[in-house]
């Protein structure tokens, strides 16, 4: 889905608001972080931590390489 979204002035920065039923789809409230990542494309706004994904990413692969290891260590 894509929507405009109109940017305020707030203080030393410019803000933009996000309408009640796209913040409910995405499970976002008040106090929330989100990540705003510069692409070729414009700016992609997401809840998910690039960083972290990549990192599960890398477990879960050693998890699989490592599988009976970890199982013994688990006992």
């Amino acid at each position: 889905m894509t929507r405009g979204l109109k940017l305020r002035q707030a203080g030393g920065s410019i803000s933009a608001t996000l309408p009640k039923d796209m913040a409910d789809r995405l499970h976002l409230s008040a106090g929330d972080t989100v990540f705003a990542i510069e692409t070729d494309r414009g700016i992609l706004l997401t809840p998910y931590d690039p960083q972290t994904e990549e990192a599960l990413a890398i477990a879960a692969k050693v998890a699989g390489k490592y599988r009976n290891a970890l199982r013994e260590l688990a006992k």
